[in-house]
């Protein structure tokens, strides 16, 4: 039993680490491709690799008409509304604030897993969160110049940052029916249909007179093999055995990676204050999974009950 829970946490972590990468590989696509062109060619790449593959080993399952709305929805909330946010985004804000913002997830996951899957959260766990929050502000904020960002940038990755949710809490009840693999291969599919008609009025012109750039298009395929297969693949997983708050709990290592990986590939530097807030950060995560007895469970139940 414990080394399955390491599994399901090692499944969100492993999830968080390649998503961290996506930060980095964005930024050098947008160097030759618009925020359109490069989702759509990594949503193609990753849903023609999808079902490839999952039909030679098979793992690809035959949707039911009954749920197929539902999973219309969830390619609408990712990729297609969490890619709208993050991409467009990324254009005027650093990958490091856009990380941040991102870290918020597990803040607002608490009330819509127990509105709709009555998962509990105990003080500790809350404490635990905003503790690790607290960290990966330490991480992306400068002391001296403050975190200076584009307003309308940081909307974009707030729309990111409820899609994710929303995403979150449609998955939940997929995974009862369906395997990691079938879901992600359609998910991908829709999601690329889905941004189809925008680029095709927007950016269909300029991309097909824009040279072809190795750099830009290797990093489009990281994009589609990585953080769409299967950082997906892992947090499915991690979804379905250890639930929304759990999961997402994870999503505050993201500013984490983002620095170090600023450290070795970007040659940025790490000071005290980013290796505190590091520490933090990892603090506040075991808070966050630390169990509690039931007597000092926080439900929001309690809280709705007083109100009324």
């Amino acid at each position: 039993m414990k080394n399955k829970t390491i599994q399901y946490y090692g499944a969100a972590l492993i999830a968080m680490f390649f998503w961290s990468f996506s930060f980095v590989w964005f930024k050098i696509a947008y160097k030759s491709y618009e925020p359109m062109t490069v989702v759509l060619i990594r949503l193609s790449l990753s849903a023609a690799i999808m079902f490839v593959v999952s039909k030679v080993i098979g793992k690809l399952q035959a949707v039911k008409k009954s749920d197929l709305g539902l999973l219309i929805l969830l390619s609408f909330f990712e990729p297609f509304l969490y890619f709208m946010g993050e991409s467009f985004g990324l254009k005027y804000v650093s990958p490091t604030v856009a990380a941040v913002i991102v870290a918020t997830i597990p803040l607002f996951s608490p009330f819509a897993a127990w509105y709709f899957y009555k998962e509990k959260l105990s003080w500790t766990n809350f404490t635990g969160l905003l503790v690790s929050f607290f960290g990966c502000s330490l991480v992306v904020f400068d002391m001296s110049s403050g975190l200076s960002a584009s307003p309308l940038g940081i909307a974009l990755e707030f729309v990111a940052v409820l899609s994710t949710i929303g995403y979150a809490v449609v998955l939940k009840r997929m995974t009862t029916n369906y395997n990691g693999f079938t879901i992600i291969a359609y998910q991908n599919l829709f999601g690329a249909f889905m941004f189809l008609p925008f680029w095709g009025i927007f950016e269909a012109k300029e991309a097909l007179a824009t040279p072809f750039s190795a750099e830009a298009f290797a990093a489009i395929i990281k994009l589609a093999v990585f953080a769409s297969i299967l950082a997906f693949i892992f947090f499915t997983y991690s979804i379905r055995e250890i639930g929304i708050n759990k999961s997402n709990m994870f999503i505050n290592v993201i500013p984490v990676f983002v620095a170090i990986f600023s450290f070795f590939v970007l040659k940025e530097t790490i000071n005290s204050q980013k290796i505190t807030g590091i520490t933090v950060v990892i603090l506040g995560l075991f808070m966050a999974q630390f169990k509690r007895k039931k007597r000092w469970e926080w439900k929001l139940s309690s809280i709705t009950s007083a109100k009324s």
